[in-house]
């Protein structure tokens, strides 16, 4: 695999790392089955690049997106909280109309740049003539903005990180996790199930469209596609990261989806690039494939690899 394509797929991986996040704390922690994620990430890029746009500040821009996408976790819970429908059904309800808010926020930039007469729904947002994070850093022959990309994304992942974790280790966090962990016997414990499972909600989509209003920065424009597959590949970061490094510490945990989710997109870019895979017919159409063959592989193979060591061990 080619030094370029080793690189971008880990800045992949560093900005996909906060959907993991994201993933672990609706589907380990709070053992909510989320698929608004498909729906946050799109949304986080879209409210981002409306504020790009509209010449707002990078950092503002993406702290919009991140409030939209934890508005949107709200309402998934408070379709299951509040309205009593069923977890599941309440995420895909819940992706389902953010496909629609998505296109129109797309189509309101222009709108409000006065470059057309009404807002009308858009599948897309150009974001190359507009200041972006990197602007300032990237040379004019973009020989370092691969370089920068990673450099911003690592930081901004180790900051989320840890005050994930700080979070989740004071007694408002120990009452979430808890919460997800045995509703019952949190609820005897006089603490309020329903507001952490809506707090775990907004917190885990509000890390998904932050990492939605990074990712649109990298590409240089919003496409309501980029949502396609997310949970998924959230799901496979934290089933990757979890059968490596098995521990309960949450930091160690949250670490381990981080890195789960640098060797998911290293294992996608090696079955993209020009190897032997790409020699037998295997392209860029069969991503999706390849993602459900890899979570299928981190969901058996550690079992079978278990299955097989206490045999060795029981026999004479």
């Amino acid at each position: 695999m080619h030094l370029q394509l080793v690189f971008g797929s880990v800045e992949v991986g560093l900005i996909y790392a906060l959907v993991a996040l994201g993933v672990l704390i609706s589907y380990r922690i709070l053992d909510f089955p989320d698929m608004t994620a498909d729906g946050s990430f799109p949304l986080g890029g879209a409210v981002c690049g409306l504020f790009l746009y509209l010449g707002h500040p990078p950092a503002a821009a993406m702290a919009w997106g991140a409030l939209a996408g934890a508005g949107a976790g709200i309402i998934t819970a408070w379709l299951y909280v509040g309205l009593g429908v069923s977890k599941l059904l309440s995420s895909i309800i819940a992706m389902l109309g953010l496909y629609s808010v998505n296109l129109r926020i797309l189509g309101l930039a222009p709108f409000l740049a006065g470059e057309s007469p009404r807002p009308a729904g858009s599948p897309n947002l150009p974001l190359l003539q507009v200041q972006d994070l990197f602007t300032p850093f990237i040379r004019s022959d973009f020989s370092n903005q691969c370089a920068v990309h990673c450099t911003f994304a690592g930081a901004l992942l180790f900051l989320c990180w840890l005050a994930l974790n700080c979070f989740l280790s004071t007694s408002m966090g120990l009452a979430l996790r808890a919460s997800g962990m045995n509703p019952k016997m949190a609820s005897a414990q006089g603490i309020a199930t329903g507001h952490m499972l809506v707090l775990g909600m907004a917190i885990s989509n509000g890390l998904i469209a932050l990492a939605g209003g990074f990712f649109v920065q990298t590409q240089g424009c919003v496409d309501i596609s980029i949502g396609v597959g997310t949970v998924i590949a959230g799901l496979a970061a934290v089933i990757i990261g979890e059968n490596i490094f098995r521990s309960d510490s949450i930091w160690i945990r949250s670490a381990s989806v981080i890195f789960g989710s640098i060797l998911y997109r290293l294992f996608v870019g090696f079955a993209l690039g020009d190897g032997p895979l790409r020699h037998i017919g295997i392209g860029p159409e069969d991503l999706n494939l390849i993602t459900a063959v890899l979570v299928v592989c981190a969901l058996v193979l550690p079992q079978r690899a278990r299955c097989w060591k206490r045999r060795k061990e029981l026999r004479p």
